[in-house]
C-alpha cells in the first residue's frame, strides 16, 4: 500500500528566536514545490512554536512540539498540555524519544497516557522506539521495539492520527547509522507487531519512520525500503540545505 512520505525535523533543545526564524522561512521556501506524496514537518522547542508558526504562515510545512503532558490544564509547573500545543497551531506531537525515555525516565505507561492525551486534543503522534547498542548486539532489537509498540500505543491509535519512528538509539547523533537492510528489517517487524496491536487494515497504512543520524548522503536507499515511510531528522533538520535534500528524495 502507498503511504505518504513524511520528513519531520525534531530541532531537539536548538534554536533562539532570530536564527529559528530565517531557518523555518528558508525550509518554507525551499519546498513550495513540494511533492503530493510527501509532507514536511518541523518541530522546535517550545520557546519558538510562535515564532516558527508565523515564519511558515502559507507554507506546506507543519508544525509539531517535542513532549506533551497527560493533563488539560492544572498544577504543573514546567510543563506543556496538548491542548496549548493545540492552540499554538501544533498539527504533531513527539512523544517517547530516547532521549525523553533516558533524561526523564519516560516508561511505555507515561508515553501512552501522554499519547492518549495528544490525540483527544487533535493531535497527531509521532511514537518513538528503538534499541540501545547493548541491547541490538544481543540480538534484542525486535523483542526491545515490540515491547514499547505494545506499551506505548494506546487503543485510540489509527494511521491517521499516529506515526512510528523507530530510532536506534546507538544511532541518534553519533553520526551511525543503521545500514538500510538492518533498518527495514526492524520496520518490516514492527509492521507486524502493528498488525497484532491494531489491525491489518491500519497496520498497512501507519507510516513509520527512519530517525538515527539520516542525512543527504543516505537518505536516498534509506527512503526507497519498502517499510521506511519517512525521516525523523535530527541535526539535518538545522540546515536548510541538508534538510532540503533528504526532503527532495523522497519519493
Amino acid at each position: 500500500m502507498s503511504r505518504k512520505k513524511l520528513i519531520a525535523g525534531n530541532w531537539k533543545m536548538n534554536g533562539l528566536i532570530a536564527d529559528s526564524a530565517t531557518l523555518a522561512k528558508e525550509i518554507s521556501l525551499n519546498v513550495k514545490n513540494l511533492k503530493p506524496n510527501t509532507e514536511v514537518l518541523v518541530c522546535p522547542p517550545f520557546t519558538l512554536l510562535t515564532t516558527v508558526k508565523k515564519a511558515l504562515r502559507g507554507s506546506k510545512v507543519m508544525l509539531g512540539a517535542q513532549d506533551c503532558h497527560i493533563e488539560e490544564k492544572g498544577a504543573h509547573t514546567g510543563d506543556i498540555s496538548p491542548y496549548m500545543l493545540k492552540d499554538a497551531g501544533c498539527e504533531y506531537v513527539i512523544l517517547g524519544h530516547s532521549e525523553r525515555r533516558t533524561d526523564h525516565k519516560e516508561t511505555n505507561a507515561l508515553v501512552k497516557a501522554k499519547a492518549q492525551a495528544a490525540i483527544k486534543a487533535g493531535l497527531k503522534v509521532i511514537i518513538c522506539v528503538g534499541e540501545t547498542l547493548t541491547e541490538r548486539e544481543a540480538g534484542k532489537a525486535f523483542e526491545v521495539t515490540e515491547k514499547q509498540i505494545k506499551g506505548s500505543l494506546p487503543n485510540e491509535s489509527t494511521a491517521a492520527n499516529t506515526v512510528i519512528a523507530y530510532e536506534p538509539v546507538w544511532a541518534i547523533g553519533t553520526g551511525k547509522t543503521a545500514t538500510p537492510a538492518d533498518a527495514e528489517a526492524v520496520h518490516a517487524h514492527i509492521r507486524k507487531v502493528l498488525v497484532q496491536k491494531c489491525g491489518k487494515a491500519i497496520a498497512s497504512r501507519m507510516r513509520i519512520l527512519y530517525g538515527g543520524s539520516m542525512k543527504p548522503a543516505n537518505a536516498a536507499e534509506l527512503l526507497a525500503q519498502e517499510n521506511i515511510d519517512g525521516g525523523l531528522i535530527g541535526g539535518a533538520s538545522l540546515k536548510s540545505a541538508d534538510f532540503t535534500a533528504i526532503i527532495e528524495t523522497a519519493k
